[in-house]
């Protein structure tokens, strides 16, 4: 696994010396010897390397990362400019063309967002090839945990976005009543139609913003 670089890796250097995470290293590096792994081992943590912690204004959780050929590159809900939207993504899409007047973009590459300050992070950071949850419960849960009491320790303004009962559950760390935490049904088409849609998250996410002296998110995704 790369090495997390910059303000994460000074906020998380207590976790690399514990020893879950000396197991999940040497897990996921026998993993990566063994079997297909998404994403490349040099996208794992391209959500911290994107959105340095002083920036994070909006985290995002997401699941495990997706489990395609050339989907995953380290942003939940993420896929390069050339990889077909996912149907989550999809419906996330249309959300935001009913919430901002969004036009729906061509590509599901979220680069944009996180470069903005929107953590978009797995609460798992790798699976492997055409099996989903398949890394679930080998240590990525502890580390990520970690880094989401980081956030809900920063005395700033935060916005926590958590769809699906998994990021639900991540509630009870976010503590500082300054943050606001925004709940919903999945982006799934399994459940978007159960509070997903219509939720108008994006709106007031960026009211919340404004409202404490931020710039609002740019949530529009140019086509390409």
């Amino acid at each position: 696994m790369p090495p997390i670089s910059g303000e994460w890796a000074k906020a998380l250097a207590p976790e690399f010396k514990k020893p879950y995470y000396r197991k999940l290293f040497q897990t996921v590096a026998k993993e990566y010897q063994t079997h297909r792994i998404f994403p490349p081992g040099d996208d794992i943590f391209n959500a911290f390397h994107m959105t340095p912690l002083s920036q994070v204004k909006v985290v995002i959780l997401g699941q495990d990362p997706y489990h395609g050929e050339g989907q995953a590159h380290g942003l939940c809900f993420s896929v390069r400019p050339d990889v077909e939207i996912p149907p989550s993504l999809v419906n996330i899409y249309k959300e935001l063309e009913d919430d901002l007047g969004c036009y729906i973009p061509n590509n599901g590459y979220l680069e944009k967002w996180a470069r903005q300050g929107v953590l978009l992070l797995n609460t798992v950071l790798t699976v492997r090839a055409h099996q989903a949850n398949s890394h679930r419960g080998i240590g990525w849960e502890e580390f990520t945990d970690a880094a989401i009491r980081i956030l809900a320790g920063e005395d700033r303004p935060m916005v926590f976005i958590l769809w699906g009962k998994p990021a639900q559950a991540k509630k009870s760390m976010i503590t500082n009543p300054d943050h606001l935490v925004l709940q919903s049904a999945h982006p799934s088409p399994l459940s978007a139609y159960r509070g997903f849609f219509g939720s108008r998250v994006f709106s007031r996410t960026n009211h919340y913003l404004e409202s404490h002296g931020l710039e609002p998110i740019d949530w529009q995704i140019e086509n390409r």
